[in-house]
């Protein structure tokens, strides 16, 4: 049984920082595509930031990039999301999402939400 689980956020307020942490289990991820995704609210999902597990590589939308660091630690089958310098627009519920096909490059479509099949219950970031 496949499992995301998201942990780490709260709330903060604006400069301030969190890590968000997203613990994975039944899976083996190491050569997939994972990424994080936010939620605010009455507005659609979006991706935030994407990390290819086997080499690394690391994308990032534009109004994160500088600010949050995608990471994974695959002793602890763990993907974190540090969130630095945090703004109140960076409010939102945190998602993170687990491509289920192993190989596949995030390359390209890495903020498409339908190319992720596993989803974690999601974490919330509030900022003030």
């Amino acid at each position: 049984h496949v499992q995301l689980v998201e942990s780490g956020g709260g709330s903060v307020q604006a400069g301030g920082s969190l890590r968000l942490s997203c613990g994975v289990s039944g899976y083996a991820y190491y050569r997939n595509c994972m990424a994080w995704f936010r939620q605010p609210p009455g507005k659609e999902r979006e991706g935030v930031a994407a990390i290819m597990i086997l080499g690394g590589t690391t994308y990032y939308a534009d109004s994160v990039k500088g600010r949050f660091t995608i990471s994974q630690d695959n002793a602890k089958n763990t993907v974190y999301l540090q969130l630095n310098s945090l703004k109140p627009e960076d409010a939102a519920m945190y998602y993170c999402a687990a491509d289920r096909r192993s190989g596949i490059y995030c390359s390209g479509a890495y903020f498409r939400p339908e190319r992720y099949y596993y989803w974690g219950q999601g974490t919330q970031v509030t900022v003030s």
